[in-house]
């Protein structure tokens, strides 16, 4: 590659790496302007066309209300219907791929060249990862998904005709314990190792392609083993559209839940109403605190912020577990991890199942969800692993959370079970699902206290996604330059919380839904031949 000036370059390979020889200069096909105090520096294209129709999206879905609610329902029900297969099918590749990478000699191959060094401590890395990652989720179904397995499992199956109606977890179970136990595994399943491999592929795929072989920062330098110099034209500008779409809808989608969740939190603990008007008040402040943190820059904002969170976070589960049902909690931890692993091959078999609901409305819109996350999770992981080899990498991203996901879901679904089944306090199991956290805590010591810890948790990692999504698409619209004019973040970061708004509007959390899965498709198929140019990128590089 070209020399690139210092301002617009990824840090150079430090040590040996198989760097790629191009012509191609980091944002040669730009645009730059200044207006006024404000720079303008974003690609020709991506950033035009991205933006536009995006633009055009909000228009029409705020102009025809009434009409496109039923259109984004019947959107998101044809995809997980018909592709369901597809989607899990793809999920389990990503998976048997990082396993193979961790065994074989291609895990010995450092990010960054052969004597790069890690830019964060463990503890930082693991905090900004994990923030960035499944915060909101967490909170929003930590409580909520555990007990609606485990209420459709004790309910067995339900056929009226000859098709199943009900919603649990393959043949579902009949006695309590296997119901909790199908409940935690079909949880931990949505949450675990899945998830997190479609992370570890995309960043592990954009970190190699950038910190090794030179090339920009976006998503379209993958695919240069497959495309070479094409990649750099409409193929490429194709690729990174994608991806913009699929980010932004993407976090739309985390957003969306977690404004639902933070005004259910306030009406619980000050009575303020659950209504349109407060749901994009709260969406419009809380991104105005986002812009704080895009201003504060990645190491300032995003950073701090994380590690707050993982601090609270781990207050309250830790203080969930110990004012809880703590033995069974402590047991069951165990338990969950060996249902996990007993149910994980018939949970992730894609053929031959006959829980269309639970494999369809469950799994198959996760594993799109996560899909159109992972262009803005894989590119932020990126952003921040430089230093580590792939076998060390893989392992930590895989792993470490997905253990945590196993400790949480135990704590908090765990706790919730138990108030259920054994002080009959079924609240929690009526509760709708943004309120089940705050009802959980209802029933354990200094509620006011631990509530409130909920709502900024919620809030903190809504801010910390908005801010970490308006990195990553302003990154892909600038061309791969990682130092843009922040004004470009900030545009991002308004436009994320506007799409959020419109789509609660246009048809609430099912039109979130719907956007996710149908971005988190065509992006599936991209990710699936970037497998192949991660494995022949990393071929070349010196272990």
């Amino acid at each position: 590659m070209s020399e690139q000036p210092e301002e617009l370059a990824i840090p150079e390979p430090e040590g040996a790496a198989d760097i790629i020889d191009t012509e191609y200069e980091v944002g040669q096909d730009n645009i730059t302007a200044q207006v006024g105090p404000l720079g303008l520096d974003v690609h020709n294209p991506v950033f035009l066309i991205s933006g536009m129709t995006i633009a055009t999206f909000v228009v029409i879905t705020l102009t025809l209300r009434t009409s496109v609610e039923p259109l984004f329902n019947d959107l998101r029900t044809y995809l997980t219907s018909t592709f369901d297969w597809f989607f899990l099918s793809a999920a389990n590749v990503f998976v048997i791929l990082c396993f193979a990478l961790v065994i074989t000699p291609l895990g010995n191959v450092r990010i960054g060249g052969k004597e790069a060094t890690p830019d964060y401590s463990y503890t930082g890395w693991f905090a900004m990862l994990f923030a960035a990652g499944m915060g909101i989720g967490l909170m929003f179904f930590g409580v909520s998904e555990p007990i609606s397995h485990y209420a459709s499992s004790i309910g067995g199956t339900v056929v009226e005709g000859d098709v199943r109606t009900d919603w649990a977890p393959l043949g579902a179970a009949v006695t309590n314990e296997e119901a909790i136990r199908l409940g935690m595994a079909a949880t931990i399943f949505h949450w675990g190792l899945h998830p997190w491999a479609i992370y570890a592929i995309v960043a592990l795929s954009l970190a190699i392609f950038s910190f090794n072989k030179g090339l920009p920062l976006t998503m379209r330098s993958i695919f240069y083993p497959l495309l070479g110099e094409r990649v750099w034209g409409w193929p490429g500008h194709i690729i990174d559209i994608l991806a913009v779409f699929a980010t932004l809808f993407g976090l739309a989608t985390s957003l969306g839940f977690g404004a639902e969740q933070a005004n259910a939190g306030l009406e619980f603990l000050f009575g303020i109403p659950v209504t349109d008007t407060s749901k994009i008040t709260l969406i419009v402040a809380i991104t105005a605190v986002a812009l704080i943190s895009v201003l504060a820059g990645l190491d300032g904002g995003v950073k701090r912020l994380s590690e707050m969170n993982m601090l609270l976070a781990a207050l309250l589960m830790f203080f969930v577990i110990f004012v809880g049902p703590t033995l069974v909690l402590a047991t069951g931890f165990f338990k969950n991890l060996a249902a996990y692993i007993e149910y994980l091959p018939s949970l992730s078999n894609p053929f031959g199942r006959e829980d269309d609901n639970f494999r369809q409305g469950w799994t198959a819109f996760y594993w799109a969800w996560w899909i159109s996350w992972s262009p803005f999770v894989g590119m932020f992981i990126a952003r921040v692993s430089r230093g580590r080899t792939v076998r060390e990498f893989v392992v930590c991203v895989l792993l470490i959370p997905s253990t945590v996901c196993v400790l949480w879901m135990t704590a908090f679904g765990g706790t919730a079970l138990s108030q259920i089944l054994n002080d009959g306090y079924l609240a929690v199991k009526d509760a709708p699902l943004e309120l089940k956290l705050f009802t959980m805590l209802a029933e354990l010591p200094l509620v006011q206290i631990t509530s409130f810890i909920g709502i900024v948790l919620v809030i903190v990692f809504f801010v910390t996604s908005s801010d970490s999504g308006s990195l990553v698409i302003d990154t892909i619209t600038a061309g791969g330059k990682v130092n843009a004019p922040v004004s470009q973040r900030v545009f991002w970061c308004i436009f994320e919380g506007l799409v959020a708004i419109t789509l609660l509007l246009g048809g609430g959390l099912g039109a979130l839904q719907a956007m996710a899965v149908s971005t988190g498709f065509p992006f599936a198929i991209l990710l699936l031949l970037a497998c192949f140019a991660l494995l022949k990128g990393l071929m070349n590089e010196p272990k």
